[in-house]
């Protein structure tokens, strides 16, 4: 008779020590540091320090804040009738406001995170920000302020929509903007702060040169 091959010899049974060593989960800094474009340098005291904290998002946020100030600037600008330091405050409010429009293109292209979102709503922002702070200034001045408001208000209206038309041709980097812009918008955001922080009781009465301004 044929006899029965012997049984093989069973595998040894896998101990701890012959287990594969599962990977161990990414830090929250490695995580955010991911998130942050391949250009981007190392991490710096604060983001060491607060690793946690969405950095990819801040530039957005700072923009967001940007908008949430419009309807705080303008209800200020009226609310409530007797303010003693309307001024000041309306000043600091368009001034913070006015930091953070360079702070967050800043980061934006330091962390190498620039979206097609942000670089939408950013100028959209600044241009909602002016225009309220001209037409602020515009009522309180009367046409000496109105006038040139309305200057400014027709160019930025004139050059988004030059913008638009040539981003539907495909040459939207032919109308980018360049030094002399963001030259012209800083001096633009000086001036309307140092406007703001003019107490309502000085009018443009008070000045010698507002004489030749007519029936303005």
């Amino acid at each position: 008779p044929e006899m029965d091959a012997p049984p093989s010899p069973a595998a040894p049974a896998a101990t701890p020590e012959t287990l594969p060593a599962s990977p161990s989960p990414p830090s929250p800094s490695t995580t955010m540091a991911t998130q942050l474009g391949p250009n981007a340098p190392p991490p710096g005291l604060l983001r060491r320090t607060f690793p946690s904290f969405p950095w990819h998002s801040l530039p957005n946020y700072l923009t967001y804040a940007r908008c949430l100030s419009i309807p705080l600037f303008l209800l200020l600008s009226y609310l409530p009738p007797t303010f003693p330091n309307r001024a000041p405050v309306l000043g600091a409010i368009f001034a913070l406001a006015s930091i953070t429009d360079w702070f967050d293109g800043f980061l934006a292209r330091r962390w190498d995170i620039a979206s097609p979102f942000g670089a939408f709503l950013d100028p959209v922002a600044d241009k909602l920000m002016v225009s309220t702070a001209l037409i602020v200034l515009s009522g309180r001045y009367g046409g000496a302020v109105a006038i040139p408001s309305a200057i400014i208000m027709a160019r930025e209206v004139g050059v988004s929509a030059l913008r638009e038309w040539m981003a539907q041709r495909g040459k939207r980097d032919s109308v980018k903007v360049g030094m002399q812009g963001k030259v012209k918008a800083a001096l633009t955001m000086v001036s309307i702060s140092l406007m703001l922080l003019v107490p309502e009781g000085v009018g443009l009465e008070s000045l010698s040169w507002s004489k030749y301004l007519g029936v303005l």
